[in-house]
């Protein structure tokens, strides 16, 4: 079989499997710090914990913990807070002078960046940690079996360096693994929520009246239906034609070659719907204040299966995902960057023509992206609606599908490289792997 050779011709390259087994080492350290709680508390009753997490934002933080958020464990934070740092540095590279000069110093400039992101991240853990051990009380209270000054000082240290030393995972995964590590251990937490929700999902479906095993193969379809519109959201490009002129230095021709060009369909990746997630909680805010019929008003995005909360929130993740594509791909910078190297567009003139004429491609070709994406966004509400899990339900759309089909094939694609550059055949007959171009992060 083509899959057995394949694992040999894996198994067969030292420096691949040394990788593989680095990875899957750091990953089952990753998963047993989950588990392990938070010094004074009782983990007999966490049910109000559990509770809080089974839906809702909570859930989402959840499942990006791999379930250390609602286990109170000294990995509950996670990797978040290091990611919203990072999201943070890199809109400051992008409208601070200081910032923008340091991205372009190369090396030393990205180090120097590295540095302010895990100072940055330090400072979000110590609030994040303040504000999760509030909730905890707020859940928990009878768990904590003491609440003193010593526990809430030495609960935040212990949350702060766990967050800290699962970044430290991710770094040596990239380092000496394979794949991306923050995105390959946000990935792992997602797996790891699979296999519970998919027996609950059977457990659920095993009676005559709930539909029965067939209604169970539908849902697994339409499962693989939003994973392959997943995967064409992840993939999809624009291939714009690029020529270079010939240049003829001494007796060697450099040039003269046509290349494309490969512009996203979703540049803004799953960062939209984040975005969007946190826009739609702010009426919680103001549903506790003001009238009645303003708290009616407020009460009515509380449901998220209902009409009006979808369509705003639909709607929101069109608008961010236009925002985000235009801060991230600059169309004067692409321009310059093809100019610089004698490259121009067939029948478009270089300079202001070119980036008029890459901004309108990507304008085009964001409005179908952002509006799939958005479908893909609430994908999950309707699994729920025609009576699936809560639990199973989130892995019909959302942020969660878009980043593990992302990091599947990012690291399915560094494996296939391995082989190729063995001489090996690939992971798949009917061509190489496609990853999320030039992408590095799973957000």
């Amino acid at each position: 079989m083509r899959i057995v050779e394949t694992f040999k011709n894996i198994w067969k390259i030292e420096d691949l499997r040394n990788r593989i087994l680095w990875t899957l080492g750091l990953v089952a350290v990753y998963r047993l710090g989950c588990f392990i709680m938070l010094p004074g508390i009782d983990p007999n009753q966490l049910a109000g914990l559990h509770s809080q997490t089974r839906g809702g934002l909570m859930a989402l933080l959840d499942m990006f913990s791999g379930g250390a958020f609602s286990n109170a464990s000294i990995f509950a934070l996670g990797i978040m807070p290091y990611i919203s740092a990072s999201i943070i540095i890199q809109l400051l590279t992008m409208v601070v002078p200081s910032f923008q000069k340091l991205s372009r110093d190369g090396e030393s400039g990205r180090n120097k960046i590295n540095q302010y992101t895990r100072l940055l991240t330090v400072i979000v853990l110590i609030f994040q940690s303040f504000a999760y051990l509030v909730n905890l009380k707020y859940q928990i209270g009878p768990a904590i079996l003491e609440d003193s000054v010593w526990f809430r000082i030495s609960s935040i240290i212990m949350l702060t360096a766990g967050s800290m030393f699962v970044m430290w995972l991710g770094e040596r995964i990239t380092d000496k693994g394979i794949g991306n590590g923050i995105s390959f251990l946000i990935m792992i937490g997602i797996i790891a929520r699979l296999p519970q929700s998919l027996w609950q999902e059977i457990v659920l479906r095993s009676g005559a009246e709930a539909g029965g095993f067939v209604m169970l193969l539908l849902e697994l379809f339409f499962l693989l239906v939003v994973i392959g519109i997943s995967i064409l959201l992840v993939q999809g490009t624009r291939k714009v034609p690029v020529q270079y002129a010939k240049q003829i230095r001494g007796n060697r021709q450099y040039g003269g070659v046509r290349q494309y060009l490969p512009l996203k369909v979703n540049a803004a990746g799953v960062m939209p719907i984040i975005f969007a997630q946190a826009i739609m909680f702010i009426p919680i805010v103001f549903a506790n204040f003001g009238s009645s019929e303003s708290s009616a008003f407020w009460q009515a995005f509380f449901d998220n299966t209902g009409v009006w909360y979808n369509v705003v929130f639909g709607i929101l993740i069109i608008v961010f995902t236009y925002f985000y594509t235009a801060i991230t791909m600059n169309p004067q910078q692409m321009s310059d960057s093809i100019k610089a190297q004698n490259g121009f567009i067939p029948g478009i003139k270089p300079g202001k023509k070119t980036t008029e004429f890459l901004d309108e491609i990507m304008s085009r070709i964001t409005l179908p992206g952002s509006i799939f994406l958005a479908i893909v966004a609430i994908l999950p509400v309707f699994a729920r609606l025609l009576g699936i899990s809560q639990e199973f339900s989130q892995f019909f759309g959302g942020t969660s599908l878009l980043i593990l089909v992302g990091v599947i094939l990012d690291t399915l694609q560094q494996i296939e490289s391995h082989l190729m550059m063995h001489h090996y055949d690939g992971l798949m007959e009917s061509g190489r792997i496609k990853g999320r171009t030039g992408a590095t992060a799973a957000y």
